[in-house]
């Protein structure tokens, strides 16, 4: 009871100084951000080509023009905050983003275990799996989408596809580790034991990967949703964070804090999906921990 009560207060301790380092970080980016808008006006024109970034208030708007964007009307004369309006096109891009997740982790442990029980099939799929991420996101976007027009899928499954090709990689190569991962004693126990192949891997092998599949998975959360936006954007879906991205970049000299805006946003939703991959796994963790 005790050292339970003590695990608590240091789990609590660790999020209470993650959340401050979390909000030290963006103070300090806040204050460089204006620092260097400060020193780069006072450069003269001459120099200012050697400039990584135009100081100016249409390339890099001031940071509480950033923030207060986010309570500002979606357009003219509208009631709903464009704080409201990212929530909802997250939420959106969410549900793609998860689908793909799964797909890609459905897929990705299927590759594994294959592989695992083939060793031929080990050697013919592993350079093709390899060579899958060589090829551009941004290029195979169009080509899924319109594959997904011509048949039932739609155009939502399509980005849910895309954001599984990039999901399926990392699940694929982390759980064939794993699952590669016990000890030879462990598996001559399991023989001795008559236990076959397929009570192998589920007794021993799956449990075994797990320290390999959690920090694939928590990649693969992030993945799948750079994958749900670039699809959205390929296929041009209303109301996601992509097409809010595509939109606003296409009205940036009109209001370019509310394009930052908008990525600040898919930045908070890759942040979100990582948090909860790592609360699934700190939930695991614990479980087997009361377990022994």
């Amino acid at each position: 009871m005790v050292a339970a009560a003590q695990g608590r207060e240091t789990a609590a301790r660790r999020r209470v100084q993650t959340a401050l380092a979390v909000a030290a970080a963006l103070a300090l980016f806040s204050v460089l951000w204006e620092v260097y808008k400060v020193v780069g006006g006072t450069i003269d024109d001459r120099w200012s080509d050697v400039l990584p970034v135009r100081p100016d208030d249409l390339t890099m708007p001031h940071v509480w023009e950033i923030a207060g964007s986010f309570i500002d009307p979606v357009q003219r004369g509208s009631s709903e905050i464009l704080a409201v309006s990212l929530l909802k096109a997250a939420g959106f891009t969410l549900i793609e983003a998860g689908l793909g997740f799964l797909i890609g982790t459905i897929v990705g442990l299927g590759l594994a275990v294959v592989m695992l029980r083939s060793s031929w099939l080990d050697r013919a799929l592993v350079p093709w799996i390899n060579i899958s991420q060589t090829v551009p996101l941004i290029a195979l976007a169009p080509i899924v989408v319109t594959w997904g027009r011509t048949t039932f899928l739609g155009d939502t499954v399509s980005v849910a596809l895309i954001a599984a090709y990039l999901t399926f990689f990392p699940v694929a190569v982390n759980g064939l580790a794993g699952l590669k991962s016990p000890a030879p004693e462990a598996l001559e126990l399991m023989r001795s034991y008559a236990a076959g192949w397929s009570k192998t891997l589920f007794a021993l092998r799956l449990p075994a990967a797990r320290p390999y599949l959690f920090p694939a998975f928590k990649l693969a959360a992030t993945l799948s949703v750079v994958g749900a936006i670039v699809g959205e954007i390929s296929a041009g879906i209303r109301g996601g964070l992509g097409r809010v991205i595509l939109d606003y970049a296409g009205r940036y000299t009109t209001g370019p804090e509310k394009l930052y805006a908008a990525v600040i946003a898919a930045a908070l939703l890759g942040l979100f999906v990582f948090g909860m991959a790592n609360l699934a796994e700190a939930r695991v963790l614990r479980g087997e921990k009361q377990e022994s």
